[in-house]
């Protein structure tokens, strides 16, 4: 294998652009990563930058339209990050337009090395990324790798789009990290995407028999899957403690609770009317057919049986890929399926869109982040089949002048540290009144300070490690990229407990008192054990910073004041909120769902299952 490197167009104006995705800093970090393997591997690199001078005004049209100038020689913005300055002997091309070929420099460097596979990295994955690859598909007739978390777009839509079109044509994107390994272990990267087809023709010959069982054998074989599971409790929370590093007390409550909400389901769709009537014509309900659930790891048995039960109890077939990282869970928990139209597909993101993509899949429900919310909602909107998405949240908290401060603080540090963090719901931010803000502060101090850190086999144990090593480095560098501006408080200090077969996986508790609006740790979701503290002087800049992330899930209010009680209720923008309460976790059997980039389509549970799962059908007699 003689790869080379082709960083696209990472330079300070482009890694500012709005609405980036991933974020500049994670991009940066994630690309330096990359750059640094491919120098210590000895693989030729070439950094491509857009450059233009004012001497010859050569932009784009559309620049010139618009009256920008980006990338102008000589200028901050026309450089890369330093983590990305080319060192010597490394070849820079520029170019002013779309093409990292247009002058043919990068011709000569690729006919010089003559690889047989190219890396492309940088931005925007929709614009030049897209098109390096092209050119160098159809000038050179060499394929492309693509290292998804290395590579961004201000248009996630249209970059969700364009690696669907590459990937059936020039490209494959993985991981920096697969593609680390991959350097280091030389060898082609194992391709995750396990073919669903048979998977799915199984579900659709279920189809029939399943359907005509009618609501009363379906509901009841969903009470039998509860009896099964409920006694299960303590093995599969050990499976939790041991595969996913959470705490035994979490893992056996949501294995409890995922028994709770089957017979909810079950009890709903029992009660709900399969027809009405409205004068002459006759409204019924049909169901969608088969339907493709994607799901994650932090809550294994949970998320899934909230799908697949209620896909089940409206009529449904299921095809069901789980996410790796709890594969060992989900195939116990498969086994209790045998009688259930369920099918599984192992694998990751490729097998995700492989079951998406399939075209006897009639209806999609996705629980994962926001490139994968992206990527099925192009994917389904391609077919125009039915999606459901739960993105995540950046959930805050707003903590006012009058509220019970010892309340708020416990509250507040559990729903963001108990199991480390790694939970949707979780209290990410909380924004409160300046004159209570240091006071609030030694309390959280205090109240995260006290919670149990540790083995998560013991069950006193309230925050264990992340989910793998891997995990731990991410949000260690998210917390590095801080800087100055932020205060860090770290309860528990830096001493990480020793736990065997959690080696690297732990990272502590942080607080991080930050009043820049506009960053990283703001913006985005950190999904670990990391809490922000935002200050406000009054009520509306309050309002403004809670709704001023692009998430929307959930957001609590701690005062005593009724009237900020009806405005919070009134002003919030997300789709659960809680009044001196804590933002994480919901009931089992009322609607759950985000707003803005926290969800696509209906939310999930309560009346809202039968939307979902099923279609309106009018007859007329």
């Amino acid at each position: 294998m003689r790869p080379l490197l082709l960083l696209v167009d990472l330079q300070r104006d482009y890694l500012d652009s709005p609405g980036l995705e991933p974020a500049a800093e994670s991009v940066t970090e994630r690309a330096a990563t990359l750059l640094g393997a491919c120098r210590e591997a000895e693989i030729p690199v070439v950094h491509a930058w857009t450059t233009v001078t004012r001497s010859d005004d050569r932009r784009m049209p559309h620049w010139q339209r618009d009256g920008r100038w980006l990338c102008e020689e000589g200028t901050p913005g026309h450089e890369p990050p330093p983590a990305l300055r080319p060192r010597e002997g490394e070849r820079v091309i520029h170019k002013t337009g779309f093409s990292a070929f247009e002058d043919g420099r990068l011709d000569e460097a690729l006919n010089e090395v003559s690889p047989d596979l190219l890396l492309v990295a940088g931005v925007h994955l929709h614009g030049c990324v897209r098109q390096a690859v092209i050119d160098a598909y159809q000038r050179h007739r060499i394929e492309s790798l693509i290292p998804a978390d290395a590579t961004a777009s201000n248009d996630p839509l249209h970059a969700a789009i364009t690696r669907r079109y590459l990937e059936r044509r020039a490209a494959r994107f993985v991981g920096v990290d697969e593609l680390v390994a991959m350097l280091t272990r030389p060898g082609d990267p194992a391709a995750n995407g396990a073919a669903a087809d048979d998977a799915v023709r199984r579900c659709r010959a279920w189809l029939e028999d399943w359907q005509g069982a009618g609501t009363a054998a379906r509901t009841t074989a969903l009470e039998r899957l509860a009896d099964q599971l409920e006694p299960q409790a303590d093995q599969f929370a050990a499976a939790m403690a041991d595969e996913l590093g959470k705490p035994v007390r979490y893992g056996r409550l949501e294995v409890v609770r995922s028994a709770e909400m089957l017979r909810a389901v079950a009890a709903r769709a029992r009660a709900a009317d399969e027809s009405d009537r409205a004068g002459t014509a006759e409204i019924r309900r049909r169901a969608q057919g088969v339907v493709a659930l994607i799901t994650p790891w932090n809550n294994p048995v949970y998320i899934p049986l909230g799908k697949l039960g209620a896909a089940l109890a409206y009529g449904n077939s299921v095809l069901w890929k789980p996410a790796p990282a709890a594969i060992g869970i989900s195939r116990s928990l498969a086994e209790l399926f045998e009688a259930l139209p369920v099918a599984m597909v192992e694998g990751g993101s490729e097998a995700a869109l492989a079951a998406i993509n399939d075209p006897a899949v009639d209806a999609v429900s996705v629980t994962g982040s926001s490139a994968a919310g992206y990527a099925a909602q192009e994917a389904c909107a391609s077919r125009r089949i039915p999606l459901q998405a739960e993105l995540g949240g950046n959930n805050g908290a707003i903590v006012w002048s009058d509220a019970d401060l010892r309340l708020a603080a416990r509250e507040i540090a559990d729903g963001a540290f108990a199991q480390a963090g790694q939970r949707c719901t979780a209290n990410r931010r909380v924004i409160v009144h300046r004159k209570r803000r240091d006071e609030l502060i030694e309390l959280l101090r205090a109240e995260t300070e006290a919670m149990p850190w540790g083995d998560p086999r013991d069950p006193e144990t309230r925050i264990g490690p992340l989910v793998s090593a891997a995990e731990r480095d991410r949000v260690a560098q998210v917390v590095y990229r801080a800087g100055p501006g932020v205060q860090l408080i770290v309860p528990h200090g830096s001493e990480t407990p020793e736990v065997p077969g959690f080696d690297g996986a732990f990272y502590p508790p942080t607080i991080a008192v930050c009043d820049l609006p506009g960053h990283e740790l703001v913006r985005e979701e950190t999904f670990g054990p990391v809490l922000v503290v935002q200050t406000a002087e009054d009520w509306e800049e309050a309002i403004d910073l809670l709704n001023g992330v692009p998430q929307g899930l959930a957001a609590a209010l701690f005062s005593s004041s009724d009237e900020l009680a009806e405005r919070f209720l009134r002003e919030a923008q997300a789709g659960i909120l809680k009044l001196g309460r804590s933002t994480a976790d919901a009931e089992i059997d009322v609607p759950f769902g985000g707003w803005k980039g926290s969800g696509i389509g209906p939310p999930e549970h309560g009346d809202f299952d039968r939307d979902f799962y099923t279609r309106p059908q009018v007859v007329y007699r």
